[in-house]
């Protein structure tokens, strides 16, 4: 189970007491797993997927598409308190594989979504706010599938990178921000070639267009 701090972090249960956790994850049946890095945690194309709701409890984890040609696409990086699931999850089609992948060791806490959503035969107040921010994580998520789709229909990779930055850069009120991820799964992030990815970022950086130490970019203009 969650510590009464990783709780109060975590959207799905925002605004809920910790003794009212308790509560409702002894009445959810709630189960936790353990996984270790690069571990597959859920595969949302499988029939044996089912239908649970998974709150990343410690660690992180990612979302990944799979295209037919074994293409890989993150569709969403999961820190602690991130939440996951086939009805919050970014569809697949054709051949394509949805799934769910430790970046790290990590725990993570899973509850049927039926629990959530059903009505509770006491009408508890936590319950209603567990719904409610459900509903608020729906709206989260489908913003940045927005956010994403802005990025990938650029046509070249410098226009990904740039539509990326801005958007770091606007949500850190700073133009100097600092990368939620490796360079290696920022090329995956934005579809593309690593390599090629890597010579623009240097092309951006010897015109003065961003300056780089790692994982910490300044956009210059």
């Amino acid at each position: 189970m969650l510590t009464q701090k990783e709780m109060e972090q975590s959207p799905l249960f925002r605004d809920i007491s910790y003794e009212e956790y308790l509560r409702m994850m002894d009445c959810f049946r709630a189960t936790q797993r353990s996984y270790r890095a690069d571990d597959l945690i859920c595969d949302f194309t499988s029939p044996s997927a089912g239908n649970s709701v998974g709150i990343v409890e410690r660690g992180s984890a990612a979302l990944i598409r799979i295209d037919e040609e074994g293409v890989a696409t993150v569709l969403e990086e999961l820190g602690p308190g991130g939440v996951f699931g086939r009805d919050l999850a970014f569809g697949a089609s054709g051949g394509d594989s949805l799934e769910v992948v430790s970046r790290t060791g990590c725990d993570v806490l899973f509850i049927d979504y039926c629990h959530l959503l059903k009505r509770c035969e006491r009408a508890c107040t936590h319950h209603s706010l567990l719904v409610q921010n459900m509903l608020k994580l729906i709206v989260d998520k489908a913003q940045k599938l927005s956010q994403r789709v802005d990025v990938l229909s650029r046509r070249s990779i410098r226009d990904k990178l740039l539509c990326y930055f801005h958007q770091l850069s606007e949500k850190a009120g700073s133009s100097t921000f600092t990368l939620p991820f490796s360079l290696s799964t920022l090329a995956d992030y934005i579809a593309t070639d690593r390599s090629a990815m890597m010579r623009e970022l240097k092309r951006l950086r010897e015109e003065g267009i961003i300056r780089s130490e790692g994982r910490k970019i300044t956009l210059c203009a």
